[in-house]
């Protein structure tokens, strides 16, 4: 691997030497004017904790190791340079930003745009689940900054012609961990064999687990290290519950729950994409408005899912895991971990969703009889023993005929939902639902198909 032999063990940052009351502005930290009121537009009046320890040591071009909770404003900690960096030696493909999921890609992409909307600054998104083709018309016009997913961006580099990274500039990996860890080592190994060895890196995570040698070989040279939390941690405005339920009774608690916290818009986390497809289909038969979001769904539907719940004209979004990491909802008012995850670190990256800048939250994890050993886990994790959500069981209980009915139902939905996918493949792209007009659109599509086989 061609990593430099200098590594030494990351140095600590000066805690910075400001009394608290002084309030730091972006200007003191040493970013431009442009940037400063980029920064205003956007509304972020002053810097985050890991900002103003990122930014100076950026600025000054050293390599960072940034471990921030997350909602903590990492991707201002890593734009900012680069964009202050660019509009000094303005060049073509200057940064990439590497993640591990493809709607943190189109987030991060989002902020760059926002910040360098005065200077003009161009992004390209790659990343899977979209057509091929149109990302490399968009790298032929060699933007600034690429955002990418690690899989896709190998495969853009090996088979897309004129496409290389030799005058890259700056690396980031955000939720380094997650990139460093199995899923896309062979991939991160590959990339850095063909980009500069002289470059800035930034590796940010909430996360980080012993894996120096990793970092190392993901080539830092002589790194600085901004630890704004060393311990792993969740924030301090959020408060944590946790429900012990029998598993046949989750669905009726889930109702319960929606019901007591009604008004609040909420985050539900699922284990698998059938069990988010199943209670979105559920809750929607008992008149929420719920939307889910899971791997299984086209690129599209995922994006149009998110962009309803941002907009509020959803209250309800259900999720697996490709949602728990770094998506900036502002107003989840509720994280639900309806399905407890089975990496307790997982736990942190899930209801670091609420809370976020500032905010308070409530996060509520259900423990069934099958659980007990990942939720003390969890608490050992993070250090602490969490308090009972309280509820009346009795209440509990009266709901539980009408969420019979409703889980009859959307099995049911289910069950034909999966035979029309096997029916229509050719009109598969209309029937991964993200909208309540289901059956409609079921309708249609069948339809199409019955005047063919009537040819």
């Amino acid at each position: 691997m061609a990593a430099p032999e200098e590594h030494d063990s990351p140095t600590e940052a000066p805690q910075p030497g400001v009394p608290e009351e002084e309030t730091k502005t972006f200007k003191d930290l040493g970013v431009t004017d442009v940037l400063c009121e980029a920064c205003d537009q956007l509304g972020w009046t002053k810097p985050t904790k890991i900002q103003i320890e990122a930014i100076p040591l950026a600025l000054q071009g050293r390599d960072i190791i940034g471990l921030a909770e997350t909602g903590s404003g990492k991707t201002g900690a890593f734009a900012l340079p680069i964009l202050n960096a660019l509009l000094e030696t303005p060049r073509r493909l200057f940064a990439l930003v590497l993640t591990p999921t493809r709607e943190l890609a189109f987030q991060i992409s989002e902020q760059f745009e926002a910040l360098g909307s005065s200077i003009g600054v161009q992004t390209a998104v790659i990343v899977g689940g979209i057509d091929s083709m149109s990302q490399s018309l968009a790298l032929a016009k060699k933007p600034h900054v690429i955002i990418a997913t690690p899989g896709r961006l190998i495969d853009h580099l090996e088979n897309t012609k004129g496409f290389n990274l030799r005058a890259l500039k700056y690396l980031v990996m955000d939720e380094a961990d997650r990139i460093l860890n199995m899923d896309f080592e062979t991939e991160v190994d590959k990339i850095l064999k063909v980009i500069p060895r002289d470059r800035k890196t930034f590796l940010f995570s909430a996360t980080m687990t012993k894996k120096v040698q990793k970092l190392q070989r993901a080539a830092l040279k002589n790194p600085v290290k901004c630890a704004v939390s060393s311990k792993y941690q969740t924030v301090e405005k959020l408060q944590q519950y946790y429900l012990f339920i029998p598993s046949k009774f989750k669905d009726t608690y889930l109702v319960y729950i929606l019901n007591e916290l009604a008004g609040n818009s909420f985050m539900i986390f699922c284990s698998t994409c059938n069990n988010t497809q199943r209670t979105a289909l559920l809750l929607r038969n008992l008149g929420f408005t719920a939307i889910p979001l899971h791997g299984q769904m086209s690129q599209s539907k995922r994006l149009g899912s998110l962009n309803k719940f941002k907009a509020k004209t959803r209250s309800i979004l259900l999720a697996t895991d490709v949602a728990s990491r770094g998506l900036d909802i502002p107003h989840v008012d509720v994280v639900v971990n309806f399905d407890i995850p089975t990496h307790s670190k997982d736990y942190i990256h899930r209801v670091g969703r609420t809370a976020r800048a500032g905010r308070s939250g409530k996060a509520i994890t259900f423990v069934t009889q099958y659980d007990v050993e990942l939720f003390q886990r969890i608490e050992h994790l993070i250090g602490k023993k969490l308090p009972v959500f309280p509820t009346q069981d009795d209440e509990v209980m009266m709901l539980t005929e009408r969420v019979t009915e409703a889980q009859r139902f959307a099995r049911m939905e289910l069950r034909e939902h999966g035979e029309k996918k096997k029916r229509v493949r050719e009109d598969a792209g209309d029937n991964d639902d993200t909208e309540g007009a289901m059956g409609v659109r079921n309708k249609v599509a069948g339809g199409k198909v019955k005047k063919r086989k009537g040819r």
